[in-house]
């Protein structure tokens, strides 16, 4: 293929473009609504993963040493709670730092009055790699020696894991459904530019050019549209993003979203990559079954 053919290619692919410039303005506006939306509920769902991840590494258990260990004694559980494989990071906190805690926690000191630090036994706050094994780490935790006492929040873990799993499921959902939408329109447009060309079309076949002649300008054409379709998604999602980010932090303050620039480089590659797919093999596919009549 000569740089001669393949500029008629391209040559044709444009000319299709702004030949029937409604139904591309169409098919790109659609492009884009779809990867806006599908964009959107991917950064929600990488939101809602970057905020449960946070809360699973703030998420604890907490163990209370039995009241008849010394504090050498008590110190020494923690070399055995370090060695299990779900444990992240472990932390000793003496009955006198947990008095000094609750004390602070305290809206009125004179609660306080009477009690003392040997009220509050030794305790570890132990936190987890990987809180779907909170239950199992529990339960290990339970069977070491000098352990009296076991809290850990399952029903906390669970819900995170059950947000987790729902958001994960709902964007695969959302994200397979407008694939589909925007191949179908995809083909719609270019079943249009087809038909509106098919005197022409069956011209070049009574002349003997082949199918690829025929075909490859319809493929540049969906590849056009599909590319400048990701590119404006890209720029607009980045847009909305941004200004969504801004007025929800001015208002909640304790919800950390991941920026933008931290992932532009990846939605950018899949914006463009699946308007440039879905714009070429929608074509590919509306042309072989014109050919084919």
């Amino acid at each position: 293929m000569n740089r001669h053919v393949i500029g008629y290619y391209f040559k044709e692919g444009f000319r299709g473009v702004f030949l029937h410039a409604f139904s591309s303005f169409a098919a790109v506006g659609v492009i884009v609504a779809c990867l806006l939306i599908m964009g959107s509920v991917s950064l929600l769902a990488v939101n809602v993963q970057s905020l449960v991840t946070e809360l699973e590494q703030s998420s604890q258990i907490v163990i209370e040493v039995s009241e008849d260990l010394s504090d050498a004694l008590s110190r020494s559980i923690g070399s055995r709670i370090s060695e299990m494989d779900n444990v992240r990071r472990v932390d000793y906190v003496t009955r006198e730092e947990a008095f000094e805690k609750f004390f602070e926690s305290l809206d009125d000191p004179v609660l306080m009055e009477g009690m003392s630090p040997d009220l509050f036994p030794h305790r570890y706050h132990i936190y987890l790699i990987n809180v779907e094994y909170a239950e199992e780490t529990a339960h290990l935790l339970s069977q070491i020696g000098g352990v009296a006492k076991v809290s850990s929040n399952q029903d906390i873990f669970s819900i995170l894991l059950s947000i987790r799993s729902v958001v994960h499921l709902v964007s695969v959902v959302l994200i397979v459904a407008l694939l589909v939408v925007s191949l179908f329109i995809m083909q719609n447009t270019i079943k249009l530019a087809t038909f509106e060309r098919r005197e022409e079309i069956a011209i070049m076949r009574i002349v003997g050019a082949t199918k690829g002649f025929i075909r490859w300008p319809f493929i540049v054409e969906g590849f056009i549209l599909g590319t400048v379709a990701g590119v404006a998604a890209y720029f607009l999602q980045w847009a909305a993003y941004d200004r969504f980010g801004s007025a929800l932090l001015s208002s909640i303050t304790e919800i950390r979203l991941v920026s933008f620039t931290e992932l532009w480089i990846p939605i950018f590659v899949i914006f463009v990559l699946i308007g440039f797919l879905v714009g070429v093999f929608g074509s590919i596919m509306t042309i072989r079954k014109f050919l084919r009549a």
